[in-house]
C-alpha cells in the first residue's frame, strides 16, 4: 500500500488553518478529507 503524497502548499495551508486560524484538527481533517493522524505528522 502506498502513501498518498500531497503538495507542499496543501500541507502548509492545512497546518496554518490549525496553528494560525485556531481551527480544530478534527474539523480541518474532515474538511480536507485527510486523517487526523496525517495532520499531526
Amino acid at each position: 500500500m502506498s502513501k498518498q503524497r500531497y503538495p507542499e502548499q496543501f500541507k502548509t495551508e492545512a497546518v496554518k488553518q490549525i496553528t494560525e486560524r485556531g481551527h480544530k484538527v478534527a474539523d480541518v481533517s474532515a474538511r480536507l478529507g485527510v486523517s487526523q493522524h496525517g495532520l499531526y505528522e
